[in-house]
């Protein structure tokens, strides 16, 4: 379970708890821009969920989304991307 952020100028997905292991914020902190938490259950699981992301007008936003469903369906006829679960990380984007 766990809470995602994407980096709004390079599109990289990565949790709260990563973020915090890689020193970006202190555990009692929130990132800030380019950092920007998706929107979704706080309780999100990749097993469940899609992490989507899709450029807009120059930045990258991201949602979360129940696997296989038609909104999920939707949302990759409509040109997002599911960010693949390796590729999660506070590294640098896939």
């Amino acid at each position: 379970m766990a809470t995602f952020f994407i980096d709004t100028s390079t599109g990289q997905i990565a949790t709260n708890r990563q973020l915090v292991e890689a020193g970006v914020i202190a555990p009692d902190e929130q990132p800030k821009l380019p950092w920007h938490r998706i929107q979704g259950s706080r309780d999100a699981t990749t097993m469940w969920f899609a992490v989507m992301r899709k450029r807009e007008k120059g930045v990258y936003i991201g949602t979360l989304v129940l696997r296989h469903g038609e909104h999920h369906a939707s949302l990759l006829e409509g040109g997002w991307e599911e960010v693949p679960v390796g590729e999660i990380s506070a590294g640098t984007p896939g």
